[in-house]
């Protein structure tokens, strides 16, 4: 028997970690978090519930996570295969595990400009490549790339069948065998229709993948993409549950087309957006794999899910852009400890426009960070046995099978495209994350928090959308940077921004906070904050700032005994106060939680900063 070497040997199935130690009861846990919350004023003295229900959050799916989690939350078995194998990813495969596919995208019109940027890419660890061009500029773009290496997934739209041949006849030229010959092709009809509102064909994709399955063995035909749903706003488990919706849908049509329901199941790859929610993250990826594995199950299929995970477009900020490594590095994070077997990182500038050399890179040594030097794929599934991501996984997975079958009972994807039933619930909970953006619950770094108007603009080609109507394409900062674009016309025009004045109540230990808070909430809006520090003449330093609204600032005393007074003395036209409190000369007030957008526009209106 193994020993553990020390003063007195214990052999090691005798050893009980932390022994010494009281054992902790959820008790006594409760009864700290009481104290915490009651210190913080959250706790009224007369609660009789559970204190740590005051730590609960709500995701927009209203599924609940707790503040702590213990092996009593950890799902059994509840109507889906069980939690592990099925959740879990491919990886590691063999004796050594390779991690995921290191997958960049590339689109544009000038194909020796794309061929450039592949080759770069590929030289800097890339491994596969994600292809938006014009079917006539595949070669071209694909000049000395070896496909056999680096296999490519197709994106072009409508042109799909043009596109596959043009990279068949690649393969003829390259003497690639078709049995070695590895690609997925990118057809996608219904993703195309989420995009922009066209009907749905089905039978042309089909058509195709029954060509193919006979004579590429590796090629892959359809992809069913859940990004036009969570572009549109959609939840976790509406991503899932249109994902999973549209692989049924594709299973039909396949074997329709006379695929046996094994080779159409792997006909399929599926696309998932990865957020800066690293746990929420991996548990859509693990539960993404569990309803299909369900699907497998009923209709008599084994092939797993093949997953695709693409970082957010919708989280990507045109404003302080740097900012978006970090958010592109938790999601790549979240992407791999889920299981992906395909992440793609969109560079930081994405959302600017058309990346350069330096973001680029950026974007593919995030994989090599991840990969090589935090080993993050050497094991399988390392969230397993969590029980806050158990949890969380079988929670999604209700939740999403929930929204699966709804959409399935309203007659499939297709239809609850065409009647506009899907794209009513994505917005409502697009007006519902638009909400807690808007009163900054849900903060944006850089944009609703901490934003610097001091920051040089990136700036980078425009890229054109080619594709028009179908579900709306939202970014969580759109509302803000409107009004940063505002602000800066207006700078423009007038050589300065439109300004605030901090009306500081008090020495700077006594305003400085709620000066602070003011600051920050104006600055989103693109308003400059003018704040004159401590001083006895606030009248005169308001004249002096230009500014013609101005924000009490300073504590709760300082505002009973002084702001009625400090507002009419002023002779500002609008009067703000940072806080809570009615008082003679104040208009409105600024404060945790309020709705800083409906403040910011109100603000901008009444200053004549026009759009």
């Amino acid at each position: 028997m193994t020993e553990v070497a020390g003063p007195e040997s214990v052999p090691i199935s005798e050893l009980d970690l932390a022994a010494e130690f009281p054992q902790a009861t959820r008790e006594q846990w409760q009864e700290l978090v009481a104290g915490v919350l009651r210190k913080s004023g959250r706790l009224p003295e007369d609660f009789t519930g559970a204190p740590e229900s005051k730590l609960v959050t709500r995701t927009y799916d209203g599924i609940e996570i707790q503040p702590l989690y213990t092996a009593e939350d950890v799902p059994g078995e509840t109507g889906f295969p069980g939690l592990p194998p099925f959740v879990r990813g491919s990886r590691p495969d063999g004796q050594i595990s390779t991690g995921w596919d290191v997958r960049a995208r590339f689109t544009g019109d000038d194909a020796r400009e794309v061929n450039r940027a592949i080759l770069a890419d590929l030289e800097g660890g890339v491994t596969s490549i994600w292809l938006s061009v014009p079917p006539a500029s595949i070669a071209d773009a694909l000049n000395e790339v070896y496909v056999d290496l680096a296999p490519v997934v197709l994106d072009a739209g409508a042109s799909f069948e043009a596109a596959a041949d043009a990279l068949f006849e690649l393969f003829d030229e390259r003497e690639i065998p078709a049995s070695e010959a590895t690609a997925v092709l990118g057809a996608d009809p219904i993703g195309l229709a989420a995009r922009s509102g066209s009907a749905v064909e089905l039978e042309p994709a089909a058509a195709l993948a029954a060509r193919v399955a006979g004579k590429y063995p590796k090629v892959r035909t359809i992809v069913a993409d859940g990004l036009p749903f969570h572009e549109a706003g959609g939840s976790d488990a509406q991503e899932l549950g249109a994902l999973v919706a549209a692989g049924v849908t594709y299973l039909r049509s396949l074997t329709d087309a006379g695929l046996d329901v094994e080779a159409a199941a792997g006909q399929l790859e599926f696309r998932l957006a990865a957020t800066a929610d690293q746990f929420s993250t991996i548990a859509k990826l693990r539960a993404a794999r569990r309803l299909w594995a369900r699907v497998g199950e009923v209709c008599g299929f084994s092939s797993p899910m093949r997953q695709h995970a693409v970082t957010s477009p919708s989280m990507l900020t045109r404003r302080d852009p740097w900012v978006n490594m970090l958010r592109t590095t938790v999601a790549c994070f979240g992407a791999g400890v889920g299981g992906a077997d395909a992440v793609t990182v969109l560079p930081f500038d994405a959302a600017i426009g058309r990346p350069d050399a330096f973001s680029a890179r950026i974007a593919r040594n995030t994989h090599a960070v991840l990969l090589e030097e935090s080993k993050l794929a050497g094991v399988a599934d390392p969230a397993g046995g969590s029980w806050y991501v158990e949890k969380l996984t079988d929670d999604l997975a209700h939740a999403a099978w929930a929204e699966f079958t709804a959409i399935e009972g309203a007659g499939g994807l297709v239809a609850e495209l065409a009647s506009g039933a899907l794209a009513g619930r994505l917005a409502e909970t697009w007006e519902k994350r638009s909400k807690r953006i808007a009163t900054r619950r849900d903060p944006l770094t850089g944009v609703s928090e901490f934003p610097n108007l001091a920051e040089k603009p990136v700036v980078r080609t425009p890229v054109e959308s080619t594709v028009e109507g179908g579900l709306p394409r939202h970014r969580y900062a759109e509302g803000f940077e409107a009004l940063r674009d505002a602000s800066d016309a207006y700078l423009a025009a007038h050589g300065s921004r439109p300004k605030i004045f901090l009306a500081t109540l008090g020495p700077v230990a006594a305003h400085t906070a709620r000066a602070g808070f003011a600051a920050n909430l104006f600055q989103a809006g693109g308003l400059e904050a003018v704040n004159p520090g401590a001083t006895d003449d606030l009248p005169g330093a308001f004249r002096e700032s230009g500014a013609k609204i101005a924000c009490l600032c300073g504590t709760d005393d300082a505002y009973a005994e002084r702001a009625a007074d400090v507002a009419a003395s002023l002779g500002a036209d609008y009067v703000l106060l940072a806080g809570k409190g009615t008082y003679d000369g104040v208009d409105a007030n600024v404060f945790a939680g309020c709705d800083a957008l409906d403040v910011l526009n109100g603000l901008h209106a009444k200053l004549g900063v026009t759009r």
